[in-house]
């Protein structure tokens, strides 16, 4: 199983880091995690084009994490795909493809439609290969005996008092040939994320801020109530028994921060550590 950071910066637009999302090739498919900013050029940069990903998966609707997802959609489209791309995501995904098709690329969408029809060619719209399912907790079966299971993550809803319908967040643990990554998406610890992570292989997980960074009562309260940060992120593979942490969603840093926070987390957790970088690729 390979994984691939396609971007491992967060909501602050960062030059050397594009918004997250996770390549994960697994059984001959290729499934990503998240679309932030960027990801249809960086999926091309990892050889793999976005007409050709086999399923999509959100976590939640921050809008670092879908930022990409409308260009991806279209990109896709533009290049020809018209096998079934499956969508999955928490309450609300189907939604927010709507808006983009609907109404924030409607007339993109149309414009070629109707440029093809000149040419006497027919184009189907992009919702004909578009199969969107919202999912909280369950488990999703792909093709080539490739095991998605999705699960709730807590990501500032308990702190920040919203029900679930209005703000829910997905974790999800990918399982091929004996090998299994959790991807936590952007969480603290609770909910289903130990599950998720239990025993995994490897364990894609944010790590915002390093420890020498939470210095004030807000960053105390985004590590410990939406965002882990480099210490949260430690305990969290520690006590799942990962065994390779591997570390993203990475506000700005200078190298000797970035190293600084791999060593924190070595002083706590005992499996291999990698703190990512945009198009790194690691055998899971």
């Amino acid at each position: 199983m390979h994984v691939t950071l396609l971007g491992t910066g967060g909501p602050r637009p960062d030059p050397e880091r594009q918004g997250p999302a996770t390549l994960v090739e697994a059984s001959r498919l290729a499934v990503l995690f998240d679309a932030g900013r960027g990801v249809a050029t960086q999926l091309v940069r990892a050889n793999v084009r976005a007409e050709d990903l086999d399923a999509v998966f959100i976590t939640h609707h921050h809008f670092d994490h879908i930022g990409g997802l409308g260009d991806l959609i279209l990109a896709a489209w533009n290049n020809g795909r018209t096998r079934p791309l499956p969508v999955f995501g928490p309450p609300g995904t189907a939604a927010i493809i709507d808006g983009l098709l609907d109404q924030v690329y409607a007339r993109d969408i149309n414009f070629r439609i109707a440029e093809e029809w000149v040419h006497g060619r027919l184009l189907d719209h992009p919702r004909a290969f578009l199969e969107v399912k919202e999912v909280l907790s369950q488990r999703i079966d792909l093709p080539n005996g490739v095991e998605v299971t999705s699960g709730q993550v807590e990501h500032g809803s308990m702190g920040i008092e919203l029900s679930i319908e209005e703000w829910s967040a997905n974790g999800y643990r990918i399982s091929a040939e004996g090998r299994h990554v959790a991807i936590s998406g952007d969480a603290v610890a609770g909910l289903e994320l130990a599950d998720l992570a239990h025993q995994a292989d490897a364990l894609v997980m944010c790590a915002y801020l390093s420890e020498g960074e939470i210095t004030t009562s807000e960053e105390t309260f985004l590590t410990e109530q939406v965002l882990a940060g480099a210490p949260q992120a430690a305990a969290i593979a520690q006590e799942a028994g990962v065994g390779h942490l591997i570390l993203t969603h990475i506000r700005e840093k200078s190298d000797v921060a970035i190293e600084l926070m791999r060593s924190q987390i070595t002083e706590v957790f005992p499996g291999e550590v990698t703190v990512g970088s945009d198009l790194m690729t690691i055998d899971a």
